[in-house]
């Protein structure tokens, strides 16, 4: 079992929650029902806080936190907004509890990150753990204490827009990532006020939505709900994160909002965790559209009584709540309990000791976008980006060179790099590519610019639908005349940043018409061309791809975009990056990951049509998990096993000899996954284990060793538990989830 108080990890911490715990149950027994619930009210905090708001909507939600009956507040961004409703909550109400103040930290603040899935590329969870630590820093200088993230949910299918949001495909690798950016928010000690509570989303399956339509409904077994998607959840339980937030799916005909067995029998009884759950945006609410409550008391009704603890902006809990515990419909209790969760991070982030704590105008001042931040984001990005092909060894390009045919309507771009989900950014304030290349080049290269064609057009905003390019073909005529006579084409193309993210589903993946034209057109006249990708799902490039000599996936990397991508692209910065998901050959192919199971088909064994296949494409990724190439290349030998078998208690070591055979200092990532012949379910192909990075001069060689035990080997069995079983397996070691260099051992009871 976890430990009550996960935060706690000696004497004196579990003393300091001791300590909390008595403060909360004074607090509950003098509060009164109406209150207690105020606490599990989220409101949208975005509106005019120099005075009490103008519109009827907006006047009785002031009034309400006038007289304490709300409990957090999201989209309030300054340190003057958040001190000013802080102050009205502390000198109006009775009690004078503090607020939350909830935002969406999802790639920075201010100073922006690469997205979360080009983050998780980077497979460096020092790197990732800073960037979440700087977000932290900047969110905290501007008045808040939670952040809306980080996002956990395994995604398979590229067409769902919130993949950009998340740590990919493998349970393993997200659970990794979960913990570093809850260990960068939270720190050491949420009290200190450049921390911030995070919030675990979403719970749960919520990437699994039927045909990557955002919102839709999830159909998925009890066992690969536990082996799949649940992982990065309990990992983030383990690491203390402070609150989760629900899913807008449904799950097998349950709302998630309204499941009891994931939120009250899983979350709060099994792992006994001691956080609060947060509703998505109006989703108790809306499980009347869902059609599992008949309005919205009933609603409310069904997700507290399911152990949903706080309702962003649904209004259902505020006007069903104290109604339904006099008909006897809700226990008073569980409404306590829910406020002693909320209560309990309230206390932790110190808002007791201190209510204006995160309101300091000298650290807005000082905190945010700076030098310092900005370095950072760079080195991150570089970090990110993956070295997908280069055939003819057209990169790194020289800074001499004579000429530079810069085309792409992403090339000169210096907002979509900033991406979706871009909290505080200002927009248009990334380094575009062309400037990136521009700072690097010698003043006797020439840098010719073309767009070629449009992608967006029209109005670019977060809550309107994205009108893209798909039939003007005009521009790419002069990028023709331009790539014609470079020494080498850069050509940026791929997706805007508002392509991908909530509400973005696409049933097309692959590049728009016009730019696939482009590509076609430079290419005929100019073959020596690296292509620039930039995007937020996987795309599918199979025409692209079989061409182009080179191709860098640099997704939409932040701030610094443009800069990182000449230090790639110029050499002063070796690819490090590996895939966090598959790239498809073609849409058809969703959902697709490494990590499939067998079917009792497998493999054509005797030439005829009767096995698992498609007729007009092939099975495997374009580009799979963990791909990812250097300037230099790594040799694997000495692959050895310690022992063939290990029993309980015991474990034994694998390891192989990583050699740097090129004539570059570079950066590999060791993979090592596992294959469970046969179990109690069946088991998938292979699965990531563990992972290392080594960094290696030329001719250098390291002996990298992992350990196996029946952590390792356990899943979610036949038996309804985590638990190892005895058997054969496969281990195997190397640079992607394509290695084929393996071991057999074996596990006895």
């Amino acid at each position: 079992m976890i430990p009550k108080y996960s935060f706690s990890q000696n004497k004196k911490e579990k003393e300091s929650s001791d300590r909390i715990e008595k403060k909360v149950d004074s607090l509950i027994a003098i509060m009164t029902l109406k209150e207690k619930i105020g606490q599990l009210v989220l409101y949208n905090g975005s509106w005019d806080v120099t005075g009490p708001p103008s519109d009827v909507g907006n006047k009785e939600k002031y009034e309400k936190l006038r007289n304490g009956e709300v409990g957090a507040m999201l989209n309030a961004t300054s340190v003057a907004g958040t001190k000013e409703l802080q102050k009205t909550v502390i000198e109006n109400s009775r009690l004078k509890i503090p607020l939350l103040f909830g935002y969406d930290v999802i790639h920075g603040f201010k100073t922006i990150f690469p997205i979360p899935l080009g983050e998780s590329a980077s497979w460096d969870l020092e790197a990732i753990k800073k960037s979440s630590s700087i977000a932290a820093k900047e969110a905290t200088a501007s008045g808040i204490n939670w952040a809306f993230g980080p996002m956990m949910d395994i995604s398979r299918d590229a067409r769902w827009g919130r993949v950009m949001e998340g740590a990919g495909e493998d349970p393993f690798l997200a659970s990794k990532i979960a913990v570093a950016r809850i260990e960068g928010f939270q720190g050491d000690d949420l009290s200190k006020n450049n921390t911030l509570a995070a919030c675990a989303k979403h719970f749960a399956a919520y990437g699994f939505a039927e045909g990557g339509r955002d919102y839709n409904t999830v159909s998925i077994g009890e066992y690969e709900l536990h082996n799949t998607v649940l992982p990065p959840f309990k990992a983030a339980v383990d690491a203390g994160v402070a609150s989760m937030m629900s899913s807008f799916n449904e799950i097998d005909g349950i709302p998630a909002t309204g499941h009891k067995g994931l939120q009250r029998d899983i979350l709060k009884k099994t792992w006994d965790w001691d956080g609060f759950i947060v509703s998505d945006w109006a989703s108790i609410a809306e499980m009347v559209f869902h059609g599992y409550a008949k309005d919205k008391t009933h609603a409310a009704e069904l997700a507290m009584n399911a152990g949903n603890d706080m309702d962003m902006e649904g209004r259902a809990y505020e006007a069903g709540l104290e109604q339904l515990v006099k008909q006897g419909k809700v226990d008073e209790k569980l409404i306590e309990e829910a406020a002693k969760r909320i209560l309990r991070v309230k206390f932790k982030l110190g808002l007791f000791d201190d209510p204006f704590r995160y309101c300091d105008e000298n650290r807005e001042k000082k905190d945010i976008y700076t030098k310092e931040h900005l370095e950072a984001a760079r080195d991150v990005a570089r970090k990110s980006i993956v070295l997908l092909k280069n055939d003819k060894n057209i990169l790194p390009l020289k800074k001499n060179m004579k000429s530079i045919a810069v085309i792409g309507p992403l090339a000169d771009d210096k907002d979509t790099p900033i991406g979706s989900w871009r909290g505080m950014a200002t927009p248009n304030s990334a380094v575009s590519l062309l400037e990136g290349i521009k700072s690097k080049v010698e003043k006797t290269t020439k840098i010719s610019y073309a767009k070629g064609v449009e992608l967006g057009v029209g109005e670019r905003s977060f809550v309107r639908d994205l009108k893209v390019n798909r039939d003007d073909f005009s521009g790419i005529e002069e990028a023709v005349k331009v790539a014609k006579d470079a020494e080498v084409v850069v050509l940026a193309i791929g997706e805007e940043a508002f392509q991908s993210g909530e509400a973005r589903s696409q049933v097309s993946i692959e590049l728009t018409k016009p730019q696939q034209k482009l590509f076609e057109e430079i290419y005929a006249v100019n073959k020596n061309i690296v292509v620039v990708l930039m995007n937020g799902r996987p795309m599918a490039i199979s025409n692209v791809a079989e061409k182009a000599p080179s191709i860098l996936e640099t997704w939409h990397l932040g701030s610094t975009s443009g800069s990182a991508i000449a230090d790639v692209l110029f050499g002063d910065y070796n690819p490090s990056g590996k895939l966090p998901v598959s790239f498809p050959r073609h849409v058809g192919q969703l959902p697709i990951y490494y990590n499939v199971k067998n079917t009792g088909r497998p493999v054509n064994a005797d030439g005829m049509v009767f096995w698992s296949h498609y007729t007009d494409e092939k099975n495997d990724a374009l580009f799979s998990f963990g791909h990812g190439l250097s300037y230099t290349k790594f040799n694997y030998k000495d692959f050895k096993i310690s022992s063939p078998s290990f029993t309980t208690g015991g474990d034994l070591s694998v390891s192989v000899t990583v050699t740097n055979v090129g004539d570059r200092k570079g950066k590999e990532v060791v993979q090592l996954y596992i294959r469970d012949l046969f179990g109690s379910l069946t088991r998938p192909v292979k699965e990531l284990k563990d992972f290392k990075i080594v960094e290696l001069n030329p001719k250098e060689s390291q002996t990298v060793t992992f350990k196996i035990d029946e952590k390792t080997i356990q899943f979610y069995t036949a038996n309804k538990k985590w638990e190892a079983e005895p058997g054969d397996f496969k281990v195997f070691v190397g640079g992607s989830s394509k290695t084929d260099l393996e071991i057999n051992f074996s596990f006895k009871k």
